[in-house]
């Protein structure tokens, strides 16, 4: 970990506490997350805030819906950067490669909403463009899906085979703990 590793927060917005997604897991990510900002700020290291803003007027994440906006311990400062986006990718749409490669940002640490999508999909690109990626294990969620048959799959399956999938192959993941370590051990102040 160096003071250049920037902290994507992907998603944290109030919409994912709707009923509309249905059953979750790790009601304590909000809390991880909060605690990575506050890491992130104490040290004065980058912070980039990505936030989804759904082409579909009936989801909570749409633009003109209140679930839009942030969660309240994830609201970016006005010296972070804020990437909004209409897909999966962090990535797609957004300016956030060139934002990145500019920066000179190489390592990047993940939390946010949901395990499944959004994390999932932005981590596996960030490993495939060449960025070294860490997952914060417990500063995300997911929800229960049903598959086609109508069988429903546990939000504490789901994302644990989702972490266990991106894990080795496209980012490192961790728990919170773990990355604060981490920090600690660079002596990043």
């Amino acid at each position: 970990m160096d003071k250049n590793a920037a902290l994507l927060i992907i998603d944290a917005q109030k919409g994912f506490h709707s009923p509309f997604w249905g059953k979750r897991n790790n009601p304590r990510a909000e809390e991880n997350i909060a605690r990575l900002l506050a890491e992130w700020r104490a040290r004065e290291m980058p912070v980039i805030h990505v936030r989804h803003c759904s082409v579909h007027s009936d989801s909570p994440l749409h633009p003109k819906s209140p679930g839009c906006d942030f969660m309240d311990g994830a609201r970016p400062l006005p010296s972070e950067k804020q990437f909004d986006k209409s897909v999966n990718s962090a990535f797609i749409g957004t300016g956030l490669e060139e934002y990145l490669r500019t920066g000179g940002f190489s390592s990047l640490v993940f939390a946010g909403f949901t395990t499944d999508h959004c994390v999932s999909t932005s981590v596996r690109m960030a490993g495939n463009l060449g960025f070294n990626a860490v997952l914060v294990s417990d500063a995300c969620a997911a929800f229960a899906r049903k598959n086609r048959e109508g069988v429903l799959y546990p939000a504490e399956e789901i994302h644990n085979i989702h972490v266990a999938s991106l894990d080795g192959e496209f980012c490192s993941a961790q728990t919170a703990e773990e990355v604060f370590n981490a920090v600690r051990r660079a002596g990043i102040n």
